[in-house]
């Protein structure tokens, strides 16, 4: 057994596993539990003796149940809005920047994506590493895996990432805490994104995204870039309609839409598109709530945004902080 392996498994406990209930737990918990433990064997050469006490220190949390169901992006625009692009966000964001501007520069030249945009994920994901989540991540995955039908499949592909990202960094992955969906660390990754993107950018033979700013400045922009982002083009743009927008033309709200419509079908209608946009480029057309409701063009980068968090507020709140980091960044010098 590797080390690596072994200080994992013993991080988490190397007690014996009864198959039967625990006090408030679901029988669905222990059957998906039973079944997951079968599949792990079968799929990855895990041995019954060694999985079975690891799935046993993971515990059943109805707190993560009611989380999931009440998610900030189900919040309203404005609401939404105030809780990332505040003046203290972006004083902080400031700071980071000017504490990591090397790395910055150094992620910015070689993925392309702007130090600002950068700093303002990390701003809205954790505050810039000050709140990386309260949850065990075991806990987390495991509950939503076996006792949340709606997406269980996704949350159990987790968990089996989780777990096979215990085999191969040299992290002690015992008692980690993330968000209540099992993101982890300043760059809040799920499992399949540490193991598919994270990076070890700071050179010191780790992928450590809750210690190293270094790690997760690199691994979003590795992120961003491998999802599509495109260097020097916009992100989002305001516009102002001067006529009805056409009926058979989509208009986004919350969720993200793909970029489909072009600047021809934007002329015709009376909107510019942004500058520096590409001939070729396609856009989506966003209409966020507000006292006034406000329409905006979204770019590719805009859609590359969503794909770290599928939801178009979170796409606006992250350019917005980004914008007012930059803007105070420049006037401070």
């Amino acid at each position: 057994m590797p080390i690596r392996w072994l200080l994992f498994w013993c991080g988490l406990g190397c007690g014996l596993v009864s198959g039967g209930l625990r006090a408030g737990e679901p029988a669905s918990y222990a059957a998906g539990r039973r079944d997951f433990e079968e599949r792990m064997v079968q799929a990855h050469g895990f041995a019954k003796e060694e999985l079975r006490p690891m799935l046993a220190q993971a515990r059943y949390r109805p707190e993560i149940l009611e989380a999931i169901q009440r998610p900030w992006e189900a919040k309203p625009w404005p609401a939404y809005r105030a809780l990332f692009v505040t003046e203290e966000r972006v004083a902080g964001g400031v700071d980071f920047l000017r504490a990591h501007r090397e790395t910055l520069a150094r992620a910015a030249r070689e993925y392309g994506v702007p130090p600002e945009i950068l700093v303002a994920i990390l701003g809205v994901e954790t505050n810039y590493g000050t709140t990386m989540g309260r949850h065990g991540v075991l806990d987390a995955l495991a509950t939503l895996a076996f006792c949340y039908p709606k997406r269980a499949d996704f949350f159990a592909r987790e968990l089996e990432e989780w777990l096979l990202l215990g085999r191969e960094e040299p992290l002690v992955w015992s008692n980690l805490t993330g968000s209540y969906a099992g993101a982890m660390g300043m760059a809040q990754f799920i499992p399949s994104s540490y193991r598919r993107y994270a990076l070890d950018f700071d050179g010191d033979g780790r992928r450590d995204l809750w210690h190293s700013p270094a790690d997760a400045i690199g691994s979003i922009a590795h992120y961003l870039s491998r999802h599509g982002w495109q260097p020097g083009r916009p992100v989002a743009e305001r516009v102002l309609l001067s006529r009805p927008w056409p009926a058979n033309l989509r208009v986004a709200e919350k969720n993200p839409e793909n970029p489909t419509l072009g600047k021809e079908i934007l002329t015709s209608i009376g909107i510019s598109p942004p500058a520096g946009s590409g001939e070729n480029e396609r856009f989506s057309l966003l209409r966020l709530e507000a006292p006034q409701e406000e329409f905006w063009l979204g770019t590719m980068n805009f859609y590359v945004i969503t794909r770290y968090n599928r939801s178009n507020l979170y796409a606006m709140a992250v350019f917005q902080l980004s914008r007012e980091i930059r803007e105070s960044s420049l006037a401070e010098g």
